[in-house]
């Protein structure tokens, strides 16, 4: 029997108001200067004004940098390196959605591990010395659950790849899912960043790498999203958004230990080149993918359609697993209101045999349970277009 490791981070709260043991953390910890990582339009929508008000009425000091790309750069981990350096802070609270995350993640490393001040050599499995400058997570969405994994992705401009970096020093120490904060995001924003979320607890209960824990996780996250986007969605149902708050959380807890798929390895291409916002794509691509991997992932299909989907698929042959299986995708996302094709973000056709040789390196390839191709992934992008 081969030896499984599990990483997660070590604490953290959920809830209606739950930012509010931030203040409390901080101080007990001893933490003096914080920096708080968020992005330009939580900035200014108010939302990062939630975190800040606290730290303020707490007598917290703190410097905000919030000049962050929807997917963020290699600039812009540089940019707040320096923000960092300059404010002497010693704890870094990130909040907002996984862009704001993943360049706090950088940040965090780059601080205690000046030897990779260049941020590309980051790029996948890393081998950092150090543990990052200790990290706070609040997310602001419910998707990308970079609050408990330890990956983050950073946009190399220069050659137009997003990379995907692995790293256990980067693990928030707290995170705090605090659903208020999700209420107000707007409805394109919640339907992409859920059906990410459900990306990444199908791709992590069907990746080569599953195993027990790891499926038991991912199947609750699907069973959670699937039954409450449409209501946190459309309905702005409280009880719907904790449901997929909690279910986004989960799944990372799964995908952060075993790996993911070639969903991400084709929307990473989407977002490195169009600037695609990464939860769109991943729901765009999901069903298209799915139907590729039904050929060898089929029965596990056929455990969600029953335990998650509330399908009686006992019966059901293989094709009739991996049809209704992708309808139910295709559904949820036309439900939510999810654009259907990669044309309708900006992709270009001319460019798809392009799209196929950046996947074919993408570090989510080799979890896939499928084979692929570079024929494969060119079948796949026009499949989606």
């Amino acid at each position: 029997m081969s030896i499984e490791k599990f990483t997660l981070n070590e604490t953290s709260y959920f809830g209606e108001g739950a930012r509010k043991v931030l203040p409390e953390e901080i101080k007990k910890r001893g933490y003096k200067k914080v920096l708080v990582v968020t992005d330009e339009s939580l900035y200014n929508a108010g939302i990062s004004t939630k975190i800040t008000d606290l730290l303020e009425a707490n007598n917290i000091e703190y410097t905000l940098y919030h000049d962050i790309k929807p997917n963020p750069t290699v600039e812009n981990v540089l940019d707040g390196v320096e923000v960092c350096k300059q404010s002497k802070s010693d704890l870094i609270v990130a909040v907002g959605g996984g862009s704001s995350i993943d360049t706090a993640k950088g940040i965090s490393i780059i601080m205690t591990n000046p030897d990779r001040i260049d941020v590309v050599s980051l790029n996948g499995l890393s081998n950092t010395k150090n543990k990052g400058l200790p990290l706070i997570a609040i997310p602001t969405t419910a998707g990308t659950a970079a609050e408990v994994t330890i990956n983050y992705v950073i946009t190399d401009t220069k050659k137009e790849i997003k990379m995907v970096c692995v790293d256990e020093h980067d693990i928030p120490i707290i995170s705090i899912v605090d659903s208020e904060l999700m209420v107000s995001m707007p409805k394109s924003v919640a339907s992409s960043t859920g059906m990410d979320a459900l990306t990444h607890a199908i791709e992590g209960y069907i990746t080569k790498s599953r195993n027990v824990m790891s499926q038991m996780f991912s199947m609750k996250a699907i069973q959670l999203i699937y039954d409450n986007l449409s209501k946190a969605v459309n309905e702005k149902s409280v009880e719907a958004i904790n449901n997929v708050a909690l279910g986004q959380y989960i799944a990372g807890m799964a995908f952060s230990n075993v790996g993911l798929g070639i969903v991400h390895s084709m929307a990473h291409q989407l977002g490195a080149v169009y600037d695609t916002p990464h939860g769109l794509a991943n729901a765009i691509l999901l069903p298209t993918v799915m139907e590729f991997n039904g050929e060898t992932s089929y029965e596990e299909y056929r455990k969600i359609l029953i335990e998650a989907f509330h399908i009686d698929a006992i019966e059901f042959t293989k094709e009739e697993v991996i049809k209704t299986f992708c309808e139910c995708i295709i559904n949820l996302s036309r439900d939510v209101g999810i654009m259907q094709t990669i044309k309708d973000t900006g992709a270009k056709k001319e460019d798809i045999e392009m799209l196929a040789e950046k996947a074919m390196e993408d570090p989510c390839k080799p979890g896939n349970p499928r084979e692929v191709t570079k024929e494969d992934f060119i079948m796949l992008y026009n499949k989606a277009w």
